[in-house]
């Protein structure tokens, strides 16, 4: 994998941060070169972009094991759960997990005509009664990366009726799932999946067709978007592109070949390696196995951790460390020596 990695990107040793914010691909860089000299020198055709979306939008349909027509593109994941509290009638009891990213409780929270029950993680699945209309939680926890049983998650709201929303953006890439299971997912690009912030994606099932509302349609909704730019009747794409909002060309064009190259390595890969070294920093800290990329650990290493240039987030009164296709097992070492010296 070290040899793959230093042929795809700009190697950062110690850098354990993806999490955060994942690191370019060559590629993606000389397609952002090229399009701001395009830009800079007036040559730049608006309609060309549209080859990058698909080409993300395709990419990512592999990666979350759906259809292209079941994608969306989007900019956020808090626009996209916001798009689904809106969808949500009033009334609803909307089960979430204690300690989320608040991109996935705050447009709950915020409609007052939505009622949020608030459990721990570990009790959520069994949480999932008759009462419960929607369940909206992150696949993986962004601040511990606690990684959750989907299958069972799924089957237990089918059990019960109720409608899911799933934000993948902290485990897309390196823990498999299969979009189709849940109403409505997102993840946003900026982290695992190493694409400039703004290159977001949605899916939305079959079953999430017959409730969600296009509330954010405008002209990249169209069933031909070039064509749908003025005027009534609304004319909507009749697959998934309904839901679409207008593209960050920018950040779709740069988002493309690294999207591509990640649906090429496989989520199956990309995972085992990604896993293997965050449990091997796991037992070098004393930590039990785990099925996560991310790794949260007790430490008042922080300043020695910045002086030897290992990069990390403090999170949730921890330190947080995760581990991509781009790291080796000389950022664990050097990680794992200084964290357990500031225990």
């Amino acid at each position: 994998m070290e040899q793959w990695a230093a042929e795809r990107f700009e190697l950062v040793p110690g850098y354990l941060n993806t999490a955060t914010l994942g690191l370019p691909t060559r590629a993606s860089l000389e397609v952002l070169q090229r399009r701001i000299a395009e830009w800079r020198t007036g040559t730049l055709h608006a309609p060309s972009f549209d080859a990058d979306v698909e080409r993300c939008r395709t990419a990512y349909a592999t990666l979350a094991d759906t259809d292209p027509s079941r994608v969306a593109i989007a900019s956020q994941a808090s626009v996209v759960a916001g798009l689904v509290a809106g969808s949500t009638p009033a009334g609803s009891i909307v089960l979430c997990a204690e300690g989320d990213f608040t991109s996935v409780l705050f447009p709950f929270l915020a409609d007052p005509d939505i009622t949020v029950r608030l459990v721990p993680l570990d009790t959520l699945t069994d949480s999932i009664t008759d009462d419960v209309d929607l369940v909206a939680v992150s696949s993986a926890q962004s601040s511990d990366g606690t990684l959750l049983d989907l299958t069972a998650l799924a089957d237990a709201a089918d059990g019960a009726g109720a409608r899911t929303f799933l934000d993948a953006t902290q485990s897309a890439a390196w823990a498999e799932f299969d979009a189709d299971r849940f109403d409505v997912t997102v993840c946003h690009g900026y982290k695992w999946l190493c694409s400039p912030r703004g290159a977001a994606f949605m899916t939305v099932s079959t079953a999430g067709d017959e409730w969600l509302h296009p509330r954010s349609a405008g002209w990249y909704a169209g069933d031909h978007p070039w064509t749908s730019i003025y005027g009534s009747p609304l004319r909507l794409a009749s697959d998934a592109r309904r839901f679409d909002v207008s593209p960050p060309w920018f950040s779709f064009a740069a988002a493309a070949p690294t999207l591509e190259m990640f649906a090429g390595l496989g989520t199956a890969t990309i995972g085992r390696h990604s896993v293997s070294l965050a449990n091997d920093f796991r037992e070098r800290v004393g930590f039990e196995p785990s099925n996560s990329a991310i790794v949260s650990v007790s430490s008042d290493a922080t300043d020695a951790l910045r002086a030897a240039g290992i990069a990390h987030a403090p999170r949730d009164g921890r330190l947080r460390f995760s581990f991509y296709v781009y790291n080796t097992i000389a950022d664990v070492e050097a990680a794992a020596t200084i964290v357990n010296a500031g225990r």
